[in-house]
């Protein structure tokens, strides 16, 4: 897998089938645009599909399908127009309620007076 080379730790922490889907997503993209960012952006794209940044590593989402506003859109739509990403945290496949539990596990300050989104980017950011 020439994916394996180029694999970022917090993929290589994660279960094997999170770095197949990561390394088989990358080496696609690079034989479609070549080495660089679009490549990596394509492969996180495809393993946050399935799998949400949880700390130091990524584990199974309880349902596949867009993390967030901007995976959610088409392809052509979201490069015309940008919406909020939140790293790696399912924030569609999240209530406020399990969010606000992370952020209270993570020790987040200010938390109870949060809505979705500040919650979801505070534990992206604590991450």
């Amino acid at each position: 897998m020439p994916g394996k080379d180029r694999m970022p730790d917090t993929v290589k922490r994660s279960p094997a089938k999170a770095q197949r889907t990561w390394s088989k997503a990358h080496d696609s993209a690079v034989a479609e645009y070549g080495e660089g960012e679009r490549a990596h952006r394509t492969a996180y794209g495809a393993l946050k599909h399935s799998y949400e940044k949880v700390g130091d590593h990524w584990e199974p989402k309880d349902r596949k399908g867009p993390s967030d506003p901007q995976a959610a859109q088409g392809t052509p739509q979201s490069r015309r127009h940008p919406k909020e990403t939140f790293g790696g945290v399912d924030y569609a496949g999240h209530s406020k309620e399990e969010l606000y539990r992370r952020a209270k596990e993570l020790g987040i300050p200010g938390r109870s007076s949060m809505n979705k989104k500040e919650l979801a980017r505070a534990i992206a950011s604590r991450q």
